[in-house]
């Protein structure tokens, strides 16, 4: 892990170059009629909203949809655990980015005693058998993990408790994980062991620098997918018609306000 943090104008030139390759990526997907998943899952404050950001920022959100599930209905506890999500899945010509997943049930749910033993032992078995279904199905899924330190979570930690607009990212559940990280880290290893399949395996993505960890996941999920350039249909903008006296009737009083005047003094 590299302890210099990457410099902002050479990030940006290239994650707006893998931006452009992220749509050649999509307009594939969409013309080739082909599915495909990635899941961030990681610490809290390990930068995966973010990065999942900078993923989406250029991408037709008719093709790419973001997935972050709230916690469970009533009705949802008694149903299939990967139900509700099952239902979020692409269909053809769709990405679908999930923002955690259904291995809340391996983190959270473990270490905050969400879930029971049994449950929990039902899901370690079941997970792969499921993800083998999906790709034998001929879904592209991709699963990573965002790693931080213990003093860089806290760091982000604090800097979103001081920040207001950043202030709706921190709950209480975040602050626990601090008194609970050596169990999650348990629970993390535990998952890995039973999830780390041939099929669908992990990519774990240090984030200690965030430019680096978003520059880096876009590139490793570029690389492993096969691809390539799709040829549009070419444009033109056709001529404007000539007038043929439309005049166009007085503003109503409904018409939103000009308040940028004052903002040229």
């Amino acid at each position: 892990m590299s302890a210099e943090k990457l410099r902002r104008k050479p990030y940006e030139k290239r994650l707006f170059e893998l931006q452009a390759e992220l749509v050649k990526l999509q307009e594939w997907v969409r013309a080739e009629g082909q599915r495909l998943v990635v899941i961030f899952e990681g610490r809290d404050a390990a930068g995966k909203g973010s990065t999942i950001k900078r993923v989406a920022e250029y991408l037709n959100p008719r093709v790419t949809r973001i997935v972050a599930l709230p916690a469970p209905t009533e009705r949802e506890r008694t149903q299939w655990y990967f139900q509700r999500y099952v239902e979020h899945l692409p269909a053809a010509g769709e990405i679908v980015l999930f923002d955690r997943s259904w291995y809340n049930r391996a983190g959270v749910e473990r270490v905050m005693g969400f879930c029971t033993q049994q449950e929990y032992t039902r899901f370690l078995h079941q997970c792969p058998i499921f993800e083998r279904l999906l790709v034998e199905d001929g879904i592209l899924l991709r699963k990573y993990w965002f790693s931080v330190s213990d003093t860089e979570q806290e760091r982000r930690f604090r800097a979103r408790l001081e920040d207001p607009m950043r202030r709706w990212k921190l709950s209480e559940m975040d602050l626990e994980s601090i008194t609970r990280w050596e169990e999650y880290s348990r629970a993390k290893d535990e998952m890995v062991v039973h999830t780390h399949i041939p099929e669908a395996p992990w990519y774990e993505v240090e984030s200690e620098d965030k430019r680096r960890a978003r520059i880096n996941m876009i590139s490793h999920l570029l690389s492993t997918v096969p691809y390539r350039e799709v040829r549009r249909t070419p444009l033109k903008i056709p001529a404007r018609p000539a007038p043929t006296g439309y005049r166009r009737p007085p503003r109503v009083e409904t018409a939103v306000p000009d308040v940028t005047k004052d903002l040229q003094r």
